[in-house]
């Protein structure tokens, strides 16, 4: 890499580390630009996903308060995480770059209709509680279990939106705040790069000047990212959201 290829790739990283913590899809900063560096597909995705460990676990720490009383839940949750992202790392290596490619806008955009109806769903699952007396399970059931696996393979794979992805089924399915859903978030977004690109390590080519520099960005923009992110209301969160989520569908559209 020349200098300014490599500012740029650090740039990216603090970047995508900021938006990452916040909403989810820094992948979609990184990943043109290691590609505009000429790193192959491959080889661009998996020294993406081993240099955005950091600042995934940067974001974490950063909400650790809102994580305070969240160990049952995030526990359970991991598990469906771990599983889901080393089986998109092995399908990474295994199909053909393109095979997401149709279905990814799809699931951004069902993802984001969740985000925008969140607030209505809750309110109509919460009375149906009520009428019901069947109260709410703290860690989102069978159904949050599975959506958040699925939602992990896609992760391991590519891992664009799925922060995305992420909040959208949890706060469908759990009866809790924006915030704290976006710390149990970056906890699994965390777990996911980290299986993934562990198993990057013995099976794939990493670059590592392009690994070294988005692992030092994102690490400074995780803490950027959990001190803005913390200090925004859900509505105004809810709507970085959509608009983060729309200009990854576009994009996405446009590769």
């Amino acid at each position: 890499m020349t200098m300014w290829e490599m500012l740029a790739v650090f740039a990216a990283g603090i970047s995508a580390g900021t938006i990452n913590t916040i909403v989810g899809s820094g992948t979609l900063i990184t990943f043109p630009v290691l590609l505009a560096t000429g790193l192959p597909p491959v080889t661009a995705t998996v020294s993406n996903a081993l240099g955005l460990i950091p600042g995934s676990i940067s974001g974490a720490i950063g909400y650790r308060k809102e994580l305070a009383g969240q160990r049952p839940r995030v526990l359970k949750l991991a598990v469906g995480a771990l599983v889901g992202g080393l089986t998109g790392a092995t399908l990474l290596l295994a199909l053909p770059s393109t095979a997401f490619e149709t279905i990814v806008p799809i699931l951004v955009a069902l993802a984001l209709v969740l985000v925008i109806l969140q607030p209505r769903i809750s309110k109509a699952v919460q009375r149906r509680r009520e009428h019901t007396g069947v109260p709410a399970r703290p860690d989102g059931g069978p159904l949050l279990f599975v959506g958040l696996m699925l939602a992990s393979v896609y992760g391991g794979y590519f891992t664009a939106a799925q922060g995305i992805i992420y909040l959208s089924l949890m706060g469908m399915l759990l009866d809790d705040t924006m915030q704290r859903l976006n710390a149990v978030k970056n906890v699994l977004a965390a777990l996911v790069n980290s299986i993934a690109a562990l198993f990057f390590l013995f099976v794939a080519d990493f670059n590592w000047t392009a690994v070294v520099l988005i692992a030092i960005g994102s690490a400074f923009g995780g803490q950027i990212g959990a001190k803005v992110g913390r200090r925004l209301s859900p509505a105004v969160l809810r709507a970085l959201i959509v608009t983060v989520g729309t200009v990854a569908i576009v994009q996405l559209l446009l590769r």
